[in-house]
């Protein structure tokens, strides 16, 4: 059996993940990124868990399966993206 290299790919639009906007994970201002999931999250009918996980999770999701492939500025900014993301959503962040 052929392994697909794309899997994560096809796994994010045919699973019960967000419908997102095109491009929203290259976007500069971490902000913007946040703002994108959040409204996509909010908007889908798809979606199994609240909006904040389930939009914390294609964040997460996207950062894990592109691993050593994002460059330090491109990983920090998606960092930020999660902060971002808390902050819209009123969470803040658990200390360890």
């Amino acid at each position: 059996m052929a392994r697909s290299d794309n899997w994560s790919q096809k796994v994010t639009e045919s699973s019960d993940a967000l419908d997102l906007e095109s491009g929203v994970f290259s976007l500069e201002d971490p902000k913007e990124i946040a703002m994108s999931l959040k409204k996509s999250a909010e908007d889908s009918n798809r979606r199994k868990s609240d909006p904040y996980r389930s939009a914390m999770s294609m964040l997460t999701f996207y950062i894990n399966r592109a691993g050593k492939q994002l460059s330090a500025e491109q990983k920090d900014r998606l960092e930020a993206a999660k902060d971002e993301l808390r902050a819209l959503f009123g969470k803040t962040r658990k200390n360890p």
